[in-house]
C-alpha cells in the first residue's frame, strides 16, 4: 500500500488516539480508556508498517510521537494505579478504620461475644453443643482435628490448592453476607455477625472440650487475626449501611445511604485483601502437622499482634501530612 492511502485509511483513528492523550483538556475522550491498550498496539502495529514500508520522515516521526506519549500515558497510568493500591494498604485502609471505630467495635461485640461466650459454655456443658450443631457437621469436626491426622483441617483427598480455592470462596462469601445485610436497617448484618459468631464458638469450644484442643488451635492460629478481623471489618461496614437506613438525619435515606457507602465499600476493598490473605494461610500453612505447634500459635500470636500495630500505626504519619 502506497502512503497515501495508507494515510487515508487510518488517519482518524491516529487523530482520536491524539486526542485521547489530550483527554484532559476535552470534555469527553473520543473513546473509552479501556480501549486504550488496544488502540496503542494498533498504533505500534501502524508505525512499524511504516518504517517497513519507508513511507515519508514526516509520517514516521509523527507516528513515533505518537507511540512514545501513548507508552508513557499506558504505564505512567499503571504505575498511578499500583501507587494507589499501596497508598491505600498503607495509609488510606488503616486510617479509615481508626475513623470508624465505633461501628468496628459493634461489630467486633456482636461477633466476637458469642464465639468467646459459648467456648466457655461448651467447657461445661459439652452437650449443649447438639442444639447448634448437626450430628455431621460434629463427626467431620472430629475428623479434620483428629491429632492424627497427616494434614490438619483437610480430607485425604483435598489439595492445598483445592482448599486455597474453597476458602477464597467460604470468605468472600461470609464477608458479602455480613456486608449486604446491612441493607437491612443493619438486622442482616446483626444476624450474620451473631449467627458467625455462634457457630465458630460452638466449634471451638466442643473440639477443646473433647481433647482436640492442640490440632485445633494449631490449625486456626495462624489464619485467625485475617480471617477473624475482616469479618468485623465487613460487619463494621455493614453497620454503616443500616445506620444511614435507620438514622439518615437531614438528609433522605437514599443520600445518607450513598454517603454511607463510600467508606463502606473502602472498608470492603480492605476486607477482601484480608479474606485472601486468610485463605492463603488457611491452605498452605495451617494444615502442616510437620510444624511443631508450639511455632504455629506463636506465628498466630505474632499475626494477631502485627494486625493491631497496623490498624493503630499505619497511616498516621501520612494521615498528618
Amino acid at each position: 500500500m502506497r502512503q497515501a492511502p495508507f494515510e487515508q485509511a487510518h488517519g482518524e483513528e491516529w487523530r482520536a488516539f491524539e486526542r485521547f492523550l489530550d483527554a484532559p483538556l476535552l470534555a469527553a475522550p473520543p473513546f473509552p480508556p479501556e480501549e486504550m491498550p488496544r488502540r496503542y498496539r494498533r498504533l505500534c502495529h501502524h508505525l512499524a508498517l511504516a518504517a517497513d514500508r519507508q513511507y515519508g520522515p514526516e509520517l514516521v516521526d509523527r507516528l513515533n510521537l505518537l507511540a512514545l506519549r501513548g507508552h508513557h500515558a499506558l504505564y505512567a497510568n499503571r504505575r498511578r494505579q499500583s501507587q494507589h493500591l499501596v497508598d491505600f494498604l498503607l495509609v488510606g485502609f488503616p486510617s479509615l478504620v481508626r475513623g470508624e471505630w465505633r461501628v468496628l467495635a459493634a461489630a467486633a461485640l456482636l461477633f466476637l461475644g458469642p464465639l468467646g461466650g459459648l467456648i466457655a459454655v461448651l467447657q461445661a456443658f459439652p452437650e449443649f453443643v447438639h442444639y447448634l450443631l448437626h450430628p455431621a457437621q460434629i463427626a467431620s469436626f472430629h475428623d479434620m482435628y483428629d491429632p492424627a491426622n497427616t494434614r490438619l483441617g483437610m480430607r485425604e483427598a483435598d489439595t492445598s490448592l483445592a482448599m486455597f480455592g474453597f476458602y477464597i470462596w467460604n470468605n468472600v462469601r461470609i464477608g458479602f453476607q455480613t456486608f449486604a445485610g446491612g441493607l437491612l436497617a443493619g438486622l442482616g448484618t446483626v444476624w450474620y455477625l451473631a449467627a458467625n459468631g455462634v457457630i465458630l464458638g460452638a466449634v471451638a469450644g466442643y473440639v477443646t472440650q473433647i481433647g482436640y484442643g492442640d490440632t485445633f488451635w494449631s490449625f486456626v492460629s495462624g489464619h485467625s487475626a485475617p480471617e477473624l478481623g475482616a469479618i468485623v471489618v465487613s460487619g463494621g461496614a455493614g453497620l454503616r449501611l443500616g445506620l444511614a437506613v435507620i438514622a439518615p438525619g437531614n438528609r433522605s435515606r437514599k443520600a445518607a445511604l450513598v454517603a454511607a457507602a463510600r467508606p463502606a465499600v473502602r472498608l470492603m476493598y480492605g476486607a477482601a485483601l484480608m479474606f485472601v490473605l486468610a485463605a492463603f494461610v488457611e491452605a498452605f500453612w495451617s494444615p502442616l502437622t510437620a510444624v511443631p505447634q508450639a511455632a504455629k500459635i506463636g506465628a498466630g500470636l505474632a499475626g494477631w499482634a502485627l494486625l493491631l500495630a497496623y490498624f493503630a500505626l499505619s497511616g498516621r504519619a501520612g494521615a498528618a501530612r
